[in-house]
């Protein structure tokens, strides 16, 4: 069985994608030096954005990172927010950050070509996007150690989140895919990127909104990404369990046809991958 990206995603995908494309190509440049200068759309009224900045009056774009923020408080001290030369020279390569978010939404419309699985999207992007990660910071090392001490405390790998615990958090592809294409709000805000990829962020929370009312929709909770086998299952008491379903049974045999020969047989021990939402 192959799981692809759902007329749903994709299309979102899509449209992320032209955005992208438009702000890289035309960028709608924040002026500091502008008098009174401000954001068209309030970073602190964005949940995502507002947990992991603070309003700085000195700082040259409003906002600078707060302290006591789990993903942004190491960078606080990184440099002076209020000096418009530090923080032109870190605009500079978020903006770099931003250009490679093209090369994932070019590896997804390839994959997507070549009938590859969600799962098999979801690992290629996830890897990439922490490689990319990694690659911004090659001539600071100051800046790399600081983002992997970031990691480390988010993630507890400093090399980024690992493909099975973002499954286990988000519990589906789908979702792992939209969190790879999601930028961090609150350090565009401090760098003067809010306004110019608001309509990301909004795109965004729609898909995470739909994919939720899914779940709400259904009564179906996301499956685990593999189940061991116990004594007394069978593929239909799964299918029941975990998609409210019986006849999910087919989905979870197709997705495991190389270790079980008969669906009514299966043995406990066996690890079996389950389908996410049993489709």
């Amino acid at each position: 069985m192959i799981k692809k990206l759902s007329g749903l995603l994709f299309s979102i995908l899509i449209a992320l994608s032209f955005t992208v494309s438009v702000c890289a190509e035309e960028p709608k440049d924040a002026d500091p030096d502008k008098e009174g200068f401000q954001y068209i759309h309030d970073p602190m009224e964005y949940p995502s954005a507002a947990q992991d900045i603070v309003v700085n009056p000195n700082a040259v774009y409003g906002y600078s990172p707060n302290p006591e923020s789990k993903r942004l408080g190491k960078f606080a001290d990184e440099i002076d927010w209020s000096d418009p030369d530090a923080v032109a020279k870190a605009r500079e390569e978020r903006q770099e950050y931003h250009d490679s978010l093209k090369e994932l939404y070019t590896m997804i419309d390839q994959m997507e070509q070549e009938n590859c699985t969600t799962e098999e999207i979801a690992r290629a992007v996830s890897k990439r996007r922490n490689e990319i990660r990694f690659e911004a910071y090659k001539d600071d090392p100051e800046g790399l150690e600081l983002m992997k001490q970031s990691n480390l405390e988010t993630y507890g790998n400093e090399n980024g989140p690992t493909i099975e615990s973002l499954y286990e958090k988000y519990g589906s592809w789908e979702m792992i895919i939209q969190k790879a294409l999601s930028p961090n709000a609150g350090m565009d805000a401090c760098l003067g990127f809010y306004d110019q990829n608001y309509d990301q962020y909004v795109m965004l929370d729609q898909l995470a909104e739909k994919e939720e009312k899914a779940v709400l929709d259904t009564g179906v909770e996301p499956a685990p990404e593999y189940y061991t086998v116990v004594s007394g299952d069978s593929l239909w008491k799964l299918g029941r369990m975990y998609y409210d379903d019986g006849n999910k049974w087919q989905a979870i045999y197709e997705l495991n046809r190389d270790q079980i020969r008969e669906p009514s047989v299966i043995y406990p021990g066996m690890v079996l991958h389950m389908p996410a939402y049993g489709n």
